[in-house]
């Protein structure tokens, strides 16, 4: 019989979303018949320790840095650049230890740039070629996106978890340049594609508001404290997910109001099913979530996250997501605003994703 092939899987560690996005080729690549090994830190290996218990897993430090409360964080990470271009070196010297030590065969990075090895098959998954920056630093666009390139360019392939044609959640992030000649559109991917045929959706939307909350600190914290705030002075019926994957608490806010810490998949999927309206950041995976389930949402990008601000104003602009900015946020203002906005509905096919692991098994196959 032949050995099963060792799969290295990390996600980068800012909020769960590049961990959550990673659920399905986890699941592709356990279907077929490869040993996965999970590389990560924080919360998204607390939260993939609780979607996947079976699996082994290696605690791979991430980027630390932290969002500013004020400003951009494309330029604070420009400013940053030294720390970060070390962070590669680091993770790279580091992945040559974990190859010798773990016998992995190859490796999958959700937006980590220093996982690459000449020795092994390695492939990168991002949705962000082009990294937006403010008007007032459009100078440096070039210079992030050459730095962009040349790391992308040092792995076999780029997975881009998107649709390649004109009808696309990315926009100008993944469409506008093209990076690497090994690029592959493989759908955009939701950890609630499998779960939804099995929930019973006939029942009629029990809670008025959803809030998800995800990302990085302070400003999860930041946000968490104006929603109950405002949440505290109405008659709402919802449900705070606070995102805090470490604990599993839960309690009543209010008479209305349940706040959890954490829920996995399963729990979470029915309480979105079941809420009216969805209040969240609009993190790419958070956007693929809800295009997978229909469902309407309102967006409150991260003060200086350039890529949710583009996201949000771009599902804005053709009335889609509604979306306010986190200075200017207020609950029942918003609610009545979303009414106006459609939600977005797309059929998920994981034809192409499928192409891309059977593709790397044929490979490892043929080198060995």
């Amino acid at each position: 019989m032949e050995d099963k092939k060792n799969i290295l899987l990390c996600p980068l560690n800012w909020g769960i979303g590049h961990a959550t996005r990673c659920v399905p080729i986890i699941n592709k690549l356990i279907e077929s018949n490869f040993n996965v090994i999970i590389g990560a830190d924080k919360r998204p290996l607390e939260f993939l320790k609780k979607e996947f218990p079976e699996l082994q897993y290696i605690v791979f430090p991430g980027y630390n840095l932290n969002y500013p409360e004020k400003g951009s964080m494309a330029f604070k990470m420009f400013l940053s650049a030294p720390i970060i271009l070390f962070s590669f070196i680091r993770e790279h010297k580091i992945l040559k230890k974990i190859i010798k030590k773990y016998k992995i065969d190859a490796v999958i990075s959700d937006n980590r740039y220093g996982l690459w090895n000449k020795q092994i098959p390695c492939i990168i998954m991002t949705h962000q070629i082009l990294v937006k920056t403010p008007d007032n630093i459009k100078l440096f666009k070039k210079i992030l996106f050459k730095i962009n390139k040349f790391y992308i360019n040092n792995y076999d392939e780029l997975w881009i978890p998107d649709f390649e044609g004109e009808i696309n959640l990315s926009g100008d992030l993944s469409h506008k340049h093209k990076i690497s000649k090994a690029t592959y559109f493989i759908g955009p991917l939701s950890r609630f594609n499998e779960y939804k045929s099995k929930v019973d959706i006939s029942e009629k939307p029990c809670y008025d508001v959803l809030v998800m909350l995800s990302g990085p600190e302070p400003q999860r914290t930041i946000l968490e404290e104006n929603i109950l705030k405002q949440l505290k002075e109405t008659k709402l019926k919802g449900v705070v997910v606070r995102g805090i994957t470490e604990k599993s608490e839960h309690y009543n806010f209010t008479e209305n109001i349940k706040v959890f810490s954490h829920l996995e998949s399963d729990e979470l999927i029915n309480y979105i099913l079941r809420s009216k309206i969805i209040i969240c950041r609009p993190g790419y995976s958070s956007i693929m979530d809800l295009t997978a389930l229909g469902k309407k949402a309102i967006f409150i990008p991260t003060p200086g996250q350039t890529e949710q601000e583009y996201l949000a104003q771009r599902f804005h602009n053709k009335k889609i997501f509604y979306s306010v900015k986190q200075k200017y946020f207020n609950l029942l203002n918003a609610i009545e605003k979303s009414e106006e906005y459609s939600g977005f509905l797309l059929k998920f096919d994981s034809t192409q994703l499928d192409k891309r692991v059977a593709h790397l098994i044929s490979k490892l196959r043929f080198e060995n």
